[in-house]
């Protein structure tokens, strides 16, 4: 049973609800790469000032913050990024994405919503109309943050650095969610580390090149390389305590340019999840230590060069505003409110709550199909057959999924908002 604040605010969701399946459409079809979220941000902020929230757009490049102010009460941070990926759809979906966009080396790529951020910005517009409509049910601030670039990992942090925190000023809680590969009409809370830090590194190995005919007159970079990967699949297995979760993932490993060529080195690509500081230390300092040995072991004339980039910090949800959040679901959602599963993928949301010194709370809801999962549930098949995210056949089935999340967000602010919160 919703509270008395809950119920009259969700009463318009009817009334709402084709308008914002229509946007979403609209949304898909029209995705946008990291930092060039422009037409995005422009509907964001059209809905945003018809529903009477003060405006701000173009913080941190394409960022958009609606701030509606409602009386004495707290300030409610909530957040949805923007941001679509270089992936070509092959969902089937008669609004399927077609659009295309240039990259800043001048490549010409595919581009898709296939993490979700088209459903995180419909329903976190959503939450902003019903709150807007309902003014006597609750009392304080409602800040709506619509973030870009969280693909790339700076779409936080340079709101943060556009002053995001002096034109918003105070505000008690930061909350955020997520779309994820499990049946729509759920919604899934965890206490603690949720998901894990990020780390992406580039290595460059120097070998020596030579005729292909000629190995011995070669450091052969190629063959290290593969002494390399294969090696470092026993940092997570051989080099942290069971149990310890962490991920250690080789994405790309590029060398040469002919069949008879030894190239002169090596470049590859890694990313790593964990979930504590000693865990991530202890990964990032066994790769340069096993490069280095097999690097010398194979009589390589230079040192190994090491870049990290595209950093994502832990998130790591608090316990009394996730027991806030997780209760509020309940009484919202009865069973289909369920304990989330720690997840190994990434996000800079955790920067935002971090620069007002807030505390907050991160949660998921489902966006497949339920007859499709419990299917490939039976059959043993979730893996196989549920798209997730990042993949090209990634498309959330528009409802129940954006009503959960609409009302995922206006309960849980709510809970903070409400008159009887």
């Amino acid at each position: 049973m919703a509270t008395t604040a809950a119920a009259a605010v969700l009463d318009r969701l009817d009334e709402i609800r084709p308008g914002l399946e229509d946007f979403y459409r609209d949304l898909h079809a029209h995705p946008e790469l990291s930092h060039e979220e422009h037409r995005t941000a422009d509907k964001v902020a059209s809905r945003l000032t018809a529903a009477g929230f003060e405006v701000h757009s173009g913080v941190g490049g394409t960022g958009v913050v609606g701030i509606l102010r409602n009386g004495e009460g707290p300030a409610v941070m909530m957040r949805a990024d923007m941001d679509a990926l270089p992936v070509r759809e092959a969902t089937g979906l008669p609004y399927a994405s077609t659009e295309t966009a240039t990259t800043e080396d001048g490549t010409d790529v595919p581009v898709m919503h296939a993490c979700g951020h088209d459903v995180h910005v419909t329903c976190l517009l959503g939450a902003a109309d019903l709150l807007a409509g309902a003014k006597d049910s609750w009392s304080g601030t409602a800040v709506m943050i619509f973030q870009p670039a969280e693909e790339v990992a700076d779409g936080a942090s340079g709101m943060v650095k556009d002053g995001l925190t002096d034109l918003v000023g105070t505000v008690d809680v930061a909350l955020c969610q997520h779309v994820l590969p499990f049946p729509s009409g759920q919604v899934g809370t965890r206490s603690g580390p949720v998901l894990s830090t990020a780390d992406s590194m580039r290595i460059t190995i120097h070998g020596r090149g030579a005729h292909g005919s000629m190995p011995q007159a070669a450091v052969d970079p190629v063959v290290l390389s593969a002494m390399v990967v294969v090696r470092l699949q026993t940092i997570v297995s051989r080099e942290l305590t069971p149990g310890d979760p962490a991920v250690l993932t080789v994405g790309s490993v590029q060398a040469g340019t002919k069949s008879n060529v030894i190239p002169e080195s090596a470049t590859i690509q890694l990313n790593v999840r964990t979930y504590s500081e000693q865990t991530r230390t202890t990964i990032l300092s066994a790769i340069e230590r096993i490069v280095k040995a097999e690097c010398e072991a194979s009589g390589a004339p230079k040192e190994p060069e090491f870049e990290l980039f595209d950093h994502f910090p832990l998130t790591s949800n608090d316990p009394d505003v996730t027991a806030r959040v997780a209760a509020a679901f309940t009484q919202q959602f009865g069973d289909r409110a369920q304990e989330l599963p720690r997840q190994t993928a990434s996000e800079d949301f955790s920067d935002l709550p971090q620069a007002f010194g807030v505390p907050y709370s991160y949660w998921g809801i489902g966006g497949i199909d339920p007859q499709l999962y419990h299917r490939a549930e039976q059959a043993g098949r979730v893996a196989q057959d549920v798209p997730v995210n990042h993949s090209a056949a990634f498309g959330p089935v528009i409802q129940p999924t954006l009503d959960t999340g609409t009302t995922a967000m206006t309960v849980a602010a709510l809970a903070w908002l409400g008159r009887d919160s």
